[in-house]
């Protein structure tokens, strides 16, 4: 299969990320996946929502933001200047929010509340994708911060979470697509799974004639290969922070 930016079919984007760019917040990175850019920061709050006041229980949440000159035609107004957020921005950051509490006891967390911002400075395609795989890191170095404070009695991460897209394109199925692959695909799925191959969410929708159930599995297996990939980077990333992934692992 020939590509727009030369990978194989089964080749993800390749990944840069720069711990701590954010300096103020208790995790943060500068996540790179081609030409996706975007900036993942955690932030702890000692409070949590009403519905858990006193339940003993934690939340981890997320908000969502394309920067206004994120995409390369024009500058787009910001959410929030004049406008409310757009529903692909509420679904997509209820999305991100999702799988990163998938990663977390929240019970053994305790009453307070982890939000991850992220922050998409460039825009090729998968923008969710690197904002939940992104995401996660962020939010480890933030719990790595509260379990070296003492703030935290026990590890807290069930198992890493990250994600990737598969798009059903007339060559093929192809791992991680760029915009242009993106706007063109006959099936655009997203998928969030765990390291261990577990999934938490499949986003995906045929457009216009529907695909066999045998395409779809590939697709969900392809997407599950790539995760396994992204898993092991994130480990990497947070082992040169100095955060040892297995300090953070609850016993399953």
């Amino acid at each position: 299969m020939a590509r727009h930016d030369g990978r194989s079919a089964n080749q993800l984007r390749p990944v840069e990320t720069t711990v701590g760019f954010q300096r103020n917040a208790e995790g943060s990175v500068l996540y790179r996946a081609g030409r996706t850019v975007v900036l993942c920061t955690a932030s702890v709050d000692p409070g949590v929502p009403p519905f858990l006041l006193n339940s003993g229980k934690g939340w981890v949440t997320a908000e969502y933001q394309m920067h206004p000159r994120s995409a390369p035609e024009k500058r787009e107004s910001r959410d929030g200047r004049g406008k409310a957020p757009s529903g692909r921005t509420q679904e997509i950051q209820r999305l991100i929010g999702r799988s990163l509490r998938a990663a977390v006891d929240l019970q053994a967390l305790g009453e307070r509340q982890i939000v991850v911002d992220c922050d998409v400075l460039e825009a090729d395609g998968g923008t969710r994708t690197a904002s939940i795989t992104g995401g996660f890191i962020a939010l480890a170095i933030a719990i790595d911060k509260l379990m070296k404070s003492g703030k935290l009695a026990k590890p807290v991460i069930r198992e890493q979470v990250a994600a990737t897209s598969v798009g059903f394109l007339d060559d093929g199925l192809a791992l991680d697509l760029v915009y242009v692959e993106d706007s063109k695909a006959r099936v655009d799925l997203n998928l969030v799974g765990t390291e261990r191959g577990r999934i938490v969410e499949v986003q995906g929708t045929a457009e216009g004639e529907a695909i066999a159930r045998a395409d779809m599995d590939k697709m969900v297996d392809l997407a599950i290969e790539g995760v396994t990939t992204l898993t092991r980077m994130q480990a990497e990333v947070l082992a040169g922070a100095g955060v040892t992934l297995a300090s953070l692992l609850a016993p399953s």
